[in-house]
């Protein structure tokens, strides 16, 4: 699953063949059907496996945090993510629902984005009801585009930087709002 994920990853749902990922994988085309199904069953796995490591959602939003913080700490998590490996750039996720509307990938990739922004809007509402869907699109905001700065080599720096930057909005819109 791991070199499943690396090849999605670094190359797309649509740059990834069936021979590539059977040369990576060791295994005959047979056998792969076998053991996954097809392509876009493997890579439904593939994100399942990712948006459970990818990013500590349950330590970053866990209940009783303080809000703002937690967004911070949400934003500048992803931020170091994105750019930690060249060549798995960006988020999984939102790049793959980036891709053709109607592809398999992009379907699952969008369901698995939706329930990340469902689970940060509920964060929020905990406390700000009013301002739950404009802050959670926010966030949803800031880090597709912190995803697609990091497919285009932006360094970790420059990405921590706009993370600390949209942090300040975020408690901006805060305080705004009490």
């Amino acid at each position: 699953m791991a070199r499943a994920q690396q090849l999605f990853h670094e190359r797309g749902y649509d740059g990834v063949s069936l021979t590539n990922l059977t040369d990576a994988l060791g295994i005959n085309p047979p056998s792969f059907y076998a053991a996954f199904g097809s392509k876009a069953e493997l890579f439904e796995k593939v994100l399942e496996r990712y948006a459970g490591s990818a990013l500590p959602l349950d330590d970053i939003l866990r209940p009783g945090r303080n809000i703002p913080e937690a967004l911070a700490d949400l934003l500048t998590s992803a931020a170091g993510i994105y750019v930690a490996n060249p060549l798995e750039a960006g988020c999984l996720v939102i790049e793959a629902a980036r891709s053709s509307p109607d592809a398999d990938c992009s379907i699952a990739a969008r369901r698995y984005r939706a329930e990340t922004l469902a689970r940060i809007r509920n964060f929020i509402a905990q406390e700000r009801p009013a301002l739950a869907d404009r802050l959670a699109d926010f966030v949803d905001l800031t880090m597709s585009g912190m995803s697609a700065s990091a497919r285009e080599g932006w360094s970790e720096a420059r990405m921590q930087d706009m993370a600390i930057m949209a942090s300040t909005a975020i408690e901006a819109a805060w305080r705004l709002a009490e």
